[in-house]
């Protein structure tokens, strides 16, 4: 089965998504993320999305709720590398991504990370 890494860098995970998301995968990926949150004891969670070209209700709902179980188990969520096309299609949706912070890049995602956990 299809599997996206997942990379612990001390107390953050790091997941760069380089190939086009197709529901099972992104549910895998979310079982895998919350697994990791708590088997690490993770306290953020960065997702690199700039691979990604198009972005459909699902895999947005996906990341929102994602984030979610990130904070309900204790770790933020920073999505970085948003395309201008995904944030166009993710805001005709009407998904707010709530909860979800963004960054326009990985060390500007790590550098919101480390501000928001005091580091």
């Amino acid at each position: 089965m299809e599997r996206i890494p997942i990379l612990r860098m001390g107390d953050l995970l790091l997941v760069t998504i380089q190939v086009d998301m197709h529901d099972r995968l992104a549910m895998t990926l979310q079982d895998d993320l919350t697994e990791r949150i708590v088997r690490d004891s993770a306290k953020g969670v960065l997702i690199d999305i700039s691979a990604l070209d198009l972005v459909d209700s699902f895999i947005g709902r996906m990341i929102s709720n994602t984030a979610a179980m990130a904070r309900v188990l204790d770790a933020q969520t920073v999505v970085v590398g948003m395309q201008p096309a995904v944030a166009i299609t993710l805001v005709e949706l009407g998904l707010t991504l709530h909860g979800v912070k963004t960054a326009l890049n990985v060390e500007k995602g790590m550098a919101l990370l480390g501000k928001n956990l005091n580091r």
